[in-house]
């Protein structure tokens, strides 16, 4: 009888402990920015938000800008050029003084007419003599704000007014007067460019992982709703060569606050060679203005990248460079939320990573195919899962390199309220730190700079 009683508390008590791990690890729900498209239904459409020409200090002419992106079978496009805010493309945007010295060398800029925007909208736009067949959309009021600075502190505003953000020359090392000058206009959003390049990641990758730089940006994100996120491919990468670990630690600074931070990939073109670089891949049901920044402001598409250095903690062990080629991109068919398991379909990729708080939590290796590949993978069966802020999926293939939106985990706690500091502490900082980024002070800083690496 002991002996029975024994082995039946025992099973009470393997019983209790199930219970007890279930309803722990039952307790969050995965929340995806994917969650409304309508998989094998809802298209998949490829943009650029971030596109430069003779308008500012690109070195290709605005019509043959948006002419060779509508050649490349792109869907939708925004002109972003720097301190000029983008008009509808038979519409002539603000001259800058800043770049006339484009005419001065001979650069004269040309715009569409009336008809020739309504063929590229409509896509009976000659492509080699026949007409595309399928319309590219203007996206306008798109706008690289602090235009004149060393620093590079670089802010795309999108949706903006046609008289809001010309000649906006902007301060040194200071992203917020661009955000805010977004955040006040109804209905225009913001998002943070090629960061690493500010950073000068290119030559010290630790600088993603500095507090200082974290704080920096999560305090804009987390300050101003209207600034979405960041720019995760920035071009070839060459000078932004792994600013996916930049999100993934503003995603844990800045998710116990509620506020997810959405990547973005754009290709920051100055010259035809480099349109194949960086794009996105939005999921919409039509292709119109209201849907792309509806699918912004949601996180429903993908980053794509033809090019990018090596990197030791999410790949590739190797960097590439497959800019203008026929290699299929790696590519998401479907990435659908069940419980707590996700279950993606992807082709032309051969190696499949899940990244959780900064983590790869999981890895496949597959046999690249135009074929799909299916892969679930199952947060219960992941130590530790229940802490996960949230997961994002990463393609690697022959064609380059595709990453998801992060998909939010939802524990049910309530978020955090952030609060400015403003202590005398905090105000003295701020008054030190906008001296130094005063232009004069960036230019001596930046010639005494260049005396010491002649002379070292």
């Amino acid at each position: 009888m002991k002996k029975v009683i024994s082995i039946l508390l025992s099973v009470v008590l393997l019983a209790s402990l199930f219970m007890f791990n279930s309803s722990a690890k039952s307790d969050y729900v995965i929340r995806s920015p994917y969650e409304d498209v309508k998989w094998g239904e809802t298209k998949a459409w490829k943009g650029n938000l971030h596109t430069h020409s003779f308008v500012s200090d690109a070195d290709v002419d605005y019509t043959d800008m948006i002419i060779e992106h509508y050649k490349q079978g792109f869907d939708f496009l925004a002109m972003t050029d720097h301190g000029v805010t983008g008009t509808a493309w038979n519409e002539k945007p603000v001259e800058l003084p800043l770049y006339t010295y484009q005419k001065i060398i001979g650069n004269k800029t040309h715009y569409f007419s009336d008809e020739e925007f309504e063929a590229l909208q409509n896509g009976t736009y000659p492509v080699d003599g026949a007409a595309r067949g399928y319309g590219m959309t203007c996206v306008k009021g798109g706008n690289e704000l602090n235009a004149l600075t060393i620093t590079k502190c670089h802010v795309n505003g999108i949706f903006l007014p046609p008289d809001v953000g010309n000649n906006h020359l902007g301060y040194e090392n200071n992203h917020e007067c661009a955000v805010k000058l977004v955040d006040e206009v109804p209905g225009a959003y913001s998002f943070i460019n090629h960061p690493g390049d500010w950073l000068h990641a290119n030559k010290d990758r630790s600088v993603y992982s500095d507090p200082a730089n974290i704080k920096y940006f999560a305090d804009i994100m987390l300050k101003y709703d209207s600034c979405l996120g960041m720019e995760v491919f920035n071009e070839k990468n060459s000078v932004t060569p792994a600013d996916a670990i930049l999100w993934d630690n503003l995603l844990m600074t800045c998710l116990p606050y509620g506020k997810n931070i959405i990547a973005f990939s754009n290709s920051d073109v100055h010259s035809l060679d480099l349109v194949d670089s960086s794009y996105s891949i939005f999921m919409m049901e039509e292709n119109t203005e209201e849907s792309i920044k509806e699918a912004m402001a949601k996180g429903s598409f993908f980053c794509v990248t033809r090019n990018l250095p090596a990197n030791e903690k999410f790949g590739p062990a190797e960097g590439f460079n497959v800019r203008n080629t026929d290699l299929p991109i790696p590519e998401f068919t479907e990435l659908t939320v069940d419980g707590h398991t996700v279950t993606i379909k992807a082709k032309n990729c051969y190696d499949i990573k899940w990244i959780a708080n900064g983590e790869v939590i999981a890895t496949k290796a597959v046999t690249q195919s135009a074929d799909e590949t299916t892969y679930t993978i199952d947060l219960d069966q992941i130590d530790g899962a229940e802490d996960f802020l949230y997961i994002r999926c990463q393609l690697l293939g022959e064609g380059g390199e595709t990453l998801s939106q992060a998909l939010t985990i939802d524990n049910g706690t309530k978020p955090l309220e952030y609060k400015e500091d403003t202590s005398a502490g905090a105000k003295i900082s701020t008054i030190l730190y906008r001296i130094k980024s005063l232009r004069l002070f960036v230019i001596i800083q930046l010639l005494a700079d260049l005396i010491k690496d002649k002379i070292f």
